[in-house]
């Protein structure tokens, strides 16, 4: 009986403190600059490249976000601000009226740590990685 109880006490406490977010990864509401840029030039050989930009996305608590550049495209450009939805459910990033771009695309997010990494629609790797400000 004394095993047993030991054996349900360990899982007790495996099970209670086992988390399945990583609790190093920041949290999305708030202030990204855009820090790089990764496109491949269709030999794996691509990496992430860093960038001078003031590109700015702001993720809101109401499931919104603002940019002061225009997000449908790679650019680092901040003369085009744009709007849209997120999904942290769903990781997806889904911007309104993308005119160069497939329209109502969603765009794939991976948050590692402090940085941002938005997976583009493109044939070969194309990302752009933001640090939280």
């Amino acid at each position: 009986m004394k095993k047993l109880s030991f054996i349900l006490i360990c899982i007790l406490l495996v099970c209670c403190n086992s988390d399945d977010s990583n609790s190093d990864d920041a949290e999305l509401i708030g202030d990204w600059r855009l820090i790089e840029l990764l496109s491949d030039p269709g030999n794996g050989s691509g990496s992430f490249n860093s960038v001078e930009s003031d590109f700015i996305i702001t993720f809101l608590s109401d499931g919104t976000f603002t940019a002061n550049g225009d997000f449908c495209n790679m650019l680092d450009e901040t003369n085009s601000p744009s709007t849209g939805i997120y999904s942290e459910i769903e990781f997806t990033i889904t911007p309104d009226n993308c005119e160069n771009s497939i329209p109502n695309w969603n765009y794939a997010f991976v948050i590692n740590g402090d940085k941002l990494i938005v997976n583009f629609p493109c044939i070969e790797p194309c990302k752009v990685k933001y640090q939280k400000q």
